[in-house]
């Protein structure tokens, strides 16, 4: 089989003999001790390690990526890394779970939010893993009725009220090499559910290594890889055996199973709320992911390395990201308005032109750029490439223009001037009502702010009112949500005020180790600027050696190691 061969779709037949035989292993599953579980983890990461190197190969030859360039750092970051750190992690809350009944959260990192509610701070828990990302930290907003007190009973309730057994069919995301394995230790070692795996078309050539790597679970009948396009995943969530489904992927593919086939009899269903699909569904499906330049006293050198930062976010995986920046969002009379968007369209001109592996990109592209009057197209593109489209100037006066409410799935960042100047507050107060009223999605969303401007009082409340009142599953602060994401021990989804009948980007969480329930939001704040550019910005030139280094340091983590990994980020 080549590198990225892709195996056939399963027969119908065989589909079936897999659901019956994860269905009964699941039944096992649920009375595994925790010491065996624990067991498996670590065989689970030595197995994880030994494909490591050839899903990554695997992975660059399928998007056009020199295995051996820096660009390879990204299928090292978010592939091996994320799962191995998220191997690791799980471990750890085990381990608690065995000397304190849940995953431990010091009191000390718990806070009180200016509505009531509860926040814990959770990443960095120890001196060494806050070397990874330094002076970021990591919490976690709680819904209201969760306090210090009883925080213990919303955690890990697999582990303290274990059901009968149940089988979750996990359709995969075809982007990201970690996202299927990591929805699946989510189900497995945190919800107690068994899963089948349906891999993605695009990336299906990953299974196989999924297959070697988690063999223990497959040989445990709790763990299968299954293969096929949308009759398969059909056939696969309606089996009368599968007890719930999660879905990595489209709203569109969500809404059709759940509701049927786009129509008036889809629409009449909606309209009654009369699913044909009616077992638990969880979902995290895309974004129209906002960033927000809160105006402030931004020096040249700190609106260039915001601006490397946000043209990361675009640049990164083709743009084939649920979280990749597609909205910057400024006030309309803000005098730094225009250099923000000069500076994003110059580092996005240094980037590297990529291949668009995913189906339908180019018509997507053409969609969103034909006719526009201030497109900037950045980079040279052959054939089978895109370049970069930065749409400037889109007015917000128009929510019904695409911008607003498609997510691109391609190349392309927009941008747009909200009514207002330079006045941090009213701004932010605009901004949110904006987002969560004309903009689609609710995974994630960016807010860059200055410092200085932090400290007027004034500021600092509306920051964080703001970040308090965004309805995103996860609100960053200087920085790409996606470091959120890798990070694992965030909860990871969509904001939960989403409904089955407005779907937005999903309901439910995965990552997310310390077993957290009721969760309202993650939020991640860091510098404004940092020593270490972030590996995600255009051209980093120790991406590669600093995606392998930190998938070695996951697996044993050391501070010996740490010069190393620190040497890597700093060759930008």
């Amino acid at each position: 089989m080549g590198l990225a061969a892709s195996p056939r779709n399963t027969p119908a037949s065989t589909l079936d003999s897999v659901i019956q035989r994860v269905k009964a292993g699941s039944r096992t599953w649920v009375k595994l001790g925790v010491p065996e579980r624990l067991a498996l983890l670590e065989e689970l990461s030595r197995g994880y390690m030994a494909i490591a190197e050839q899903s990554v190969r695997a992975a660059c030859e399928a998007k056009g990526i020199d295995p051996n360039s820096s660009v390879a750092g990204e299928e090292w970051l978010a592939g091996p890394m994320v799962v191995v750190r998220n191997l690791r992690l799980l471990a750890t809350s085990l381990r608690d779970i065995q000397q304190y009944g849940v995953p431990r959260i010091p009191a000390s990192r718990l806070r009180t939010l200016a509505d009531g509610r509860l926040a814990a701070r959770i990443y960095p828990m120890d001196a060494l893993e806050g070397m990874l990302l330094p002076r970021n930290e990591g919490e976690v907003h709680f819904l209201p009725g969760v306090t210090a007190a009883n925080l213990p009973e919303h955690q890990a309730s697999f582990y303290r009220k274990p059901h009968d057994g149940r089988l979750c069919a996990v359709l995969g995301a075809g982007n990201v090499n970690s996202i299927p394995p990591a929805d699946c230790l989510y189900k497995l070692f945190v919800e107690g559910a068994a899963c089948v795996l349906k891999m993605n078309p695009v990336n299906a050539y990953l299974g196989p290594f999924l297959e070697q790597a988690f063999a223990p679970l497959v040989r445990l009948d709790v763990f299968a890889v299954v293969y096929g396009g949308a009759e398969e995943g059909a056939a696969l969530v309606g089996h009368p055996a599968v007890d719930e489904i999660h879905i990595t992927g489209s709203d569109k593919t969500h809404d059709a199973l759940v509701w049927g086939p786009p129509g008036p009899e889809s629409d009449a269903r909606r309209a009654r709320n009369e699913p044909l699909l009616r077992k638990p569904f969880t979902s995290e499906l895309g974004n129209i992911s906002p960033v927000v330049v809160v105006p402030g006293p931004y020096s040249e050198g700190e609106l260039r390395f915001q601006a490397e930062n946000i043209a990361g976010m675009v640049v990164n995986n083709a743009s084939f990201n649920c979280n990749s920046a597609k909205l910057l969002v400024q006030p309309k009379g803000w005098g730094t308005r225009s250099r923000v968007v000069d500076a994003v369209a110059a580092s996005l001109g240094k980037a590297a032109v990529r291949r668009a592996y995913y189906p339908g990109a180019e018509q997507r592209w053409r969609q969103f750029t034909e006719g526009r009057a201030h497109l900037r197209k950045l980079g040279h593109a052959h054939e089978g490439e895109l370049p970069y489209a930065l749409i400037a100037d889109v007015d917000p006066g128009h929510p019904e223009d695409r911008v607003f409410h498609h997510e691109p799935w391609c190349t392309v960042l927009s941008e747009t001037g909200l009514p207002g100047g330079d006045d941090p507050v009213s701004f932010l107060a605009s901004a949110v009502a904006f987002l969560n009223e004309k903009v689609w999605g609710t995974l994630n969303a960016t807010l860059v702010v200055h410092p200085s401007s932090l400290k007027d009082p004034a500021v600092s409340a509306a920051v964080e009112k703001a970040i308090r009142e965004l309805r995103y599953g996860t609100v960053a602060v200087n920085t790409w949500p996606a470091a959120g994401y890798a990070l694992v021990s965030l909860p990871w989804g969509g904001h939960p005020s989403s409904t089955p009948r407005d779907i937005q980007s999903g309901l439910g969480w995965v990552h997310n180790t310390l077993m957290l329930e009721q969760v309202e939001k993650s939020v991640l704040r860091a510098p404004l600027t940092n020593l270490m550019a972030p590996p995600w910005v255009p051209g980093h030139r120790g991406a590669r050696e600093l995606g392998t280094r930190l998938v070695d340091f996951e697996r044993a983590p050391s501070w010996l190691k740490l010069p190393g990994v620190a040497a890597a980020a700093l060759r930008r």
